[in-house]
């Protein structure tokens, strides 16, 4: 369908949209006006997410939007209603007894009924970027529409506050008793600590302790070091006896090496003499006992330089034992005293227990006591709800609007459902699409000048021949 087709079935049931535009506005604006006015009155207040000074770990780590959306249920709970009921004395209303008992038959509790009655009313609008909450309540009069935002908002404060103290108060007689068996056991730790010094004759601030463990420390890092030393002399006592002619202090000292010097010149000597003399000369066989001698000499030497440093590691060896020794009879002695005082330190650790249980005790006691007399909730009231002038709803001029434009929308569809049904040709376009043949000519209406060419957008043109 192009858009002069719609244009043309439009104008061919221009009465049918037009009746159904003008019912579906009269319609409306006759509901609208039978309708019975509404009034919206609100009332704001701000819900602080700081911890509170009197309890100060109290919701602490509670994220601000989970706080705002508790305390939204709770303004929207039935305990709050109920409250507005008892504050209001809608209940003891006689329209509101008799329309309960008509709607119940006197079933139930009249207050629950009133409370989930009001209920319909109210609307809570949660601020998006601040802890500010909106308290809206709409009624059939200005009146009872900023009485009944106002109460909400107030019971609101005071169901807070409650929430707040009426546990602390049960748990503050439950800490006063709590404290007072926590005294009573510390009073009985006390006197047994005292009595148990009394008898061994012991000060818990004597310094002796504290002396034997600083002389065994003192031990332990001889111990340490002596240990040290021993691996390191037997690491070179361990290369001395597997090597003696290359340990460093061998290689060092000066006597071997000069007698190491005297030898490699006497074997020279000795392959020189060998080669001219040979073997058997006597000069070769002196030469030969003396470069016995030298090996000898220096064999000898190395013995005693090799023979220093086992004598160390035994003398260090020894050192060790003895420092040892000490030690273990160092700790043994601390182990002992240790001992004695045991009991003492156990009775000083139950002192110290039943001392922390107490003040914790009362502490949270002191704590419960201040949250049990405050009368702050962190909620406060920023506006109460004022008596509207205009009412909210119904809204006629939306209202009609609105109608105006689904109407039009109804009526448009209506109208081409019943062209569908009732098909009728209102241009070439719809014979051609109609019997897929091409239009040669079109005839003017009479009231058109004869010299006129009709007009037939998106088709070709072809002038009837003359008969």
């Amino acid at each position: 369908m192009t858009f002069n087709q719609f244009l043309r079935i439009i104008r061919a049931r221009w009465v049918l949209v037009c009746a159904i535009v003008v019912l579906s506005v009269l319609t409306t604006l006759g509901i609208s006006l039978y309708l019975p006015k509404q009034y919206s009155s609100s009332a704001t207040v701000m819900a602080d997410v700081r911890p509170d000074p009197v309890a100060p770990f109290a919701g602490a780590t509670t994220l601000a939007s989970t706080y705002i959306a508790t305390q939204i249920d709770i303004i929207k709970s039935p305990a709050v209603s109920r409250r507005v009921v008892r504050t209001l004395k809608l209940a003891e209303s006689p329209t509101m007894i008799e329309r309960w008992r008509k709607e119940t038959k006197g079933m139930g509790d009249v207050n629950a009924w009133a409370a989930q009655l009001i209920d319909k009313g109210l609307t809570v609008k949660p601020s998006r970027e601040s802890n500010v909450i909106e308290i809206q309540y709409e009624g059939n009069s200005p009146e009872f529409a900023a009485t009944l935002a106002n109460a909400y908002a107030n019971a609101y404060i005071e169901s807070t506050i409650q929430i707040k103290v009426g546990p602390a108060r049960q748990y503050a007689d439950f800490f006063e008793e709590r404290a007072r068996a926590a005294r009573e056991k510390l009073e009985r730790a006390r006197e047994r600590l005292a009595e148990a010094q009394k008898q061994k004759g012991i000060v818990l601030t004597d310094e002796r302790l504290d002396v034997e463990t600083t002389r065994l420390a003192e031990l332990s890092s001889q111990v340490n070091a002596l240990r040290a030393m021993r691996a390191d002399s037997t690491s070179r006592r361990n290369q001395v006896t597997a090597n003696p002619e290359q340990f460093n202090e061998v290689l060092s000292n000066p006597v071997v090496a000069s007698l190491k010097t005297e030898l490699a010149r006497q074997e020279s000597r000795l392959r020189e003499l060998n080669e001219r003399l040979g073997d058997a000369h006597p000069l070769v066989i002196e030469s030969r006992a003396n470069i016995d001698g030298l090996r000898s000499q220096v064999r000898a030497e190395t013995g005693r330089v090799t023979g220093s440093v086992r004598g160390g590691d035994n003398m260090v060896g020894q050192r060790e034992a003895e420092a040892v020794a000490a030690f273990e009879a160092q700790r043994q002695r601390l182990l002992k005293l240790k001992e004695t005082r045991t009991d003492l330190q156990v009775m000083e650790k139950e002192v110290e227990t039943a001392q922390r249980i107490y003040d914790s005790i009362q502490e949270r006691l002191s704590q419960t006591n201040l949250e049990s007399q405050t009368s702050q909730s962190g909620i406060y009231l920023l506006s109460s709800a004022t008596e509207p002038i205009t009412a909210t709803s119904p809204r006629i001029f939306l209202n009609t609007a609105v109608s105006l434009v689904l109407g039009t929308l109804l009526a448009l569809m209506v109208g081409l459902t019943v062209e569908l049904f009732d098909r009728r040709v209102r241009s070439p376009l719809d014979i051609h699409q109609a019997l897929d043949i091409p239009v040669i000519g079109v005839l003017p209406a009479p009231k058109l000048l004869r010299d006129s060419k009709p007009s037939l957008p998106g088709l070709p043109f072809r002038r009837a021949k003359a008969a």
